[in-house]
């Protein structure tokens, strides 16, 4: 089974609404080795890959973090801002530089409140960048810790 192509921002809503979100936006940076968040970390905040790549880990007790997945050019970066209790589930590093716009959660949480159309698109855009991560997650665990690895076709 194919996994779900990641939805980029500009793909998942439209354009009005992308502009709405983006002026709120701050540009950042990060090193290579940078970790952005810890898992088990408040979620208050998002990013938008503009150059570089992120690591997304997962803890796993007596055993070093493995990678779950790796996030480019317009990918998003955390989706637990979005869900109570506001805590990351993954960590996350940049692997080279970094260059991302950043969002405040609690901002775009309320700008969705009050714009159900807005709610509506970010929440199908992030539940759809979930499920790409889940996938994800669950093959990497499968490689790293199953006796046959993923069983995907080869």
């Amino acid at each position: 089974m194919l996994a779900p192509s990641t939805p980029r921002l500009s793909e998942a809503l439209p354009a009005e609404q992308t502009h709405r979100l983006m002026r709120l936006a701050r540009e950042v940076s990060f090193a290579p080795g940078t970790r952005i968040f810890e898992e088990g970390g408040r979620a208050d905040h998002f990013w938008i890959v503009r150059t570089g790549t992120v690591a997304l880990d997962l803890r796993v007790p007596g055993r070093s973090s493995p990678v779950i997945d790796t996030l480019g050019h317009g990918e998003l970066v955390g989706w637990s801002w979005l869900f109570p209790p506001y805590v990351w589930q993954l960590g996350a590093e940049a692997v080279s530089a970094v260059e991302a716009y950043e969002l405040d959660a609690s901002t775009v949480r309320l700008m969705c409140q009050s714009d159900l159309a807005l709610g509506t698109a970010v929440g199908q855009w992030v539940g759809r960048v979930l499920s790409r991560r889940l996938h994800a997650a669950r093959t990497r665990l499968l490689d790293l810790y199953a006796a046959n690895g993923s069983g995907a076709p080869h």
